[in-house]
């Protein structure tokens, strides 16, 4: 038993850290709006050191999938969280560490 026990042990001080990439895509068609949320997004992402997937969805019929009518439209991790409008950074900010 002790042997198995500090292969365990082992196995967990040898994990640092595992970080996963958040999945956020911008919905537009590509309005300005939506290439400026595609701008504020990358931006805060950098800011706050958070590694991400970024995708802009400019497909009418795939944004309208996510239930969006209203762009320009925010998803993280495949929730919409935001919908026809810029949020100002403070807001990204709040969005990006719920």
């Amino acid at each position: 038993m002790g042997g198995s026990s500090k292969f365990i042990q082992a196995i967990f001080e040898g994990i640092k850290f595992i970080q996963i990439k958040m999945e956020i895509k911008v919905l537009g068609t590509g309005c300005a709006k939506c290439k400026k949320l595609e701008d504020l997004i990358k931006e805060v992402v950098t800011e706050m050191g958070i590694e991400a997937n970024i995708e802009k969805v400019e497909d009418i019929y795939k944004i309208m999938q996510y239930g969006v009518m209203r762009t320009p439209g925010l998803v993280i991790d495949g929730k919409v969280v935001l919908t026809g409008r810029l949020p100002k950074s403070k807001e990204l900010r709040e969005l990006l560490t719920k």
